[in-house]
């Protein structure tokens, strides 16, 4: 039984990881190239905020409670796209130092004695 819950666990997050906008969107950020994308993607999280705040003055007014899923999916977007842009600048310095050590390195390999 464990097993079975653990197989459907993991085939899910490999659906979610693989379709859903926003964690598309996290992993191109993750690579080389897409750490200075970081920043500009907080900017993303307001939509998702905005959403939300509908989406519950929505339920106030009466609407359908099965919303407040929706209003949950938002904020973890949101969530996730906050602390993705200071996550993906300590990284792209992280980076970059060891870019310029490498560097470094190199040059101090090839000089004359």
């Amino acid at each position: 039984m464990i097993r079975q819950l653990w197989i459907l666990s993991v085939h899910t997050r490999a659906f979610l990881r693989r379709y859903m906008p926003t964690n598309i969107l996290l992993d191109a950020i993750r690579t080389r190239r897409g750490l200075k994308w970081g920043i500009p993607a907080m900017l993303l999280a307001a939509p998702y905020l905005l959403a939300a705040s509908v989406c519950t003055t929505l339920i106030a007014d009466g609407a359908p409670g099965w919303l407040n899923l929706l209003v949950l999916l938002c904020l973890w977007n949101t969530m996730k796209l906050i602390v993705m842009g200071p996550v993906s600048v300590l990284h792209l310095l992280r980076v970059r130092i060891r870019e310029a050590a490498a560097i470094r390195r190199s040059f101090a390999g090839t000089r004359p004695a």
